[in-house]
């Protein structure tokens, strides 16, 4: 009976030993948080071995990170592959349908991502500028040029179809109304010219007078209405545009980022406590495997020191 014992013994006292020593290797892992000292000598294997040295593990993980799993190639390919375009173009399409059936006015919509101030300084800062643009284009001297070319060729057209063609190329009337005609060009661009010069800031100002407000007051869905194309396009051009900003500034973007740093120190930040749990939650099952491996091992060395 005591031989058979021996037997069961040495294994089960070895399978005893094998997991409680690897449970007790992976608990000081994480414990104790903090140096112990006893007597004002320093305990060993304190702290445990991630607390002592997490801000090399933060590193190392940040700069691994980094390289290999948030790099510009691995970004690059994934934010600009097929199912992610396809995606973004669902969710244009998707966000334009819904508008379409919008009865909202524009100001209300847009009231739901800007605060009446910055909608306000956006409208005047747009007036002024397009105020600056048109006239700038007004007063351009060109415009008189164009206008008065383009009045005195009527009026040459005109003339020539009143005095009837045949019997004014006859007399040459066409060349004598052409010769009293073309020094009026010059003075006609000249006194446009001026009038636009004068007056242009009075024009402007009439003409888009209440114009942006009545453009907020009109619904979503009318604005949208019967403008496919321009909608098909708009899509298109979001794309192209979503494609260029990570091609070109993806690199620019991931160095300001500095995503390896952020990592270490979010790492190096975090609760002991904290990343105990949640290294422990991501690997309890192997972690626990191991502590049953310690088991089995040290009831397999038992068992041969039971035979020999």
């Amino acid at each position: 009976m005591a031989f058979e014992l021996s037997y069961l013994v040495g294994p089960l006292v070895g399978g005893v030993i094998g997991y409680i020593t690897n449970d007790v290797a992976i608990r000081m892992l994480f414990r104790p948080h903090k140096a112990k000292y006893v007597m004002g000598l320093h305990v060993p294997f304190t702290p445990g071995i991630i607390p002592k040295e997490r801000g090399r593990i933060a590193q190392a993980v940040g700069q691994a990170i980094s390289d290999n799993l948030m790099n510009r190639e691995v970004l690059e390919r994934t934010l600009l592959s097929e199912e992610m375009m396809q995606r973004l173009g669902d969710s244009i399409d998707r966000m334009v349908s819904k508008q379409t059936e919008n009865d909202e006015t524009l100001e209300q919509l847009l009231r739901h991502y800007l605060t009446r101030e910055e909608l306000q300084a956006i409208v005047e800062g747009t007036s002024e500028e397009l105020s600056r643009l048109v006239k700038e284009k007004l007063t351009d001297t060109s415009v008189g040029q164009k206008i008065a070319h383009q009045a005195i060729a009527m009026m040459k057209e005109k003339t020539h179809r009143k005095m009837g063609g045949f019997l004014t190329d006859a007399l040459g009337l066409n060349k004598i109304v052409e010769a009293a005609l073309d020094p009026a060009e010059h003075h006609l661009a000249r006194h446009i010219n001026d009038i636009m010069s004068q007056n242009a800031e009075q024009m402007v100002a009439t003409m888009l007078d209440g114009e942006a407000d009545r453009l907020l007051q009109r619904p979503v869905s009318e604005l949208l209405r019967d403008h496919e194309q321009q909608l098909s396009e708009l899509r298109q051009t979001a794309l192209g545009l979503y494609r260029t900003v990570i091609t070109d500034r993806l690199p620019r973007i991931l160095g300001a980022l500095n995503i390896s740093r952020i990592i270490e120190n979010r790492i190096n930040e975090m609760d002991m406590d904290e990343s105990e749990r949640i290294i422990l939650d991501v690997m309890k099952k192997e972690l626990r495997a191991i502590v049953w491996f310690g088991a089995l091992l040290g009831c397999l060395i038992g068992i041969v020191n039971a035979l020999l």
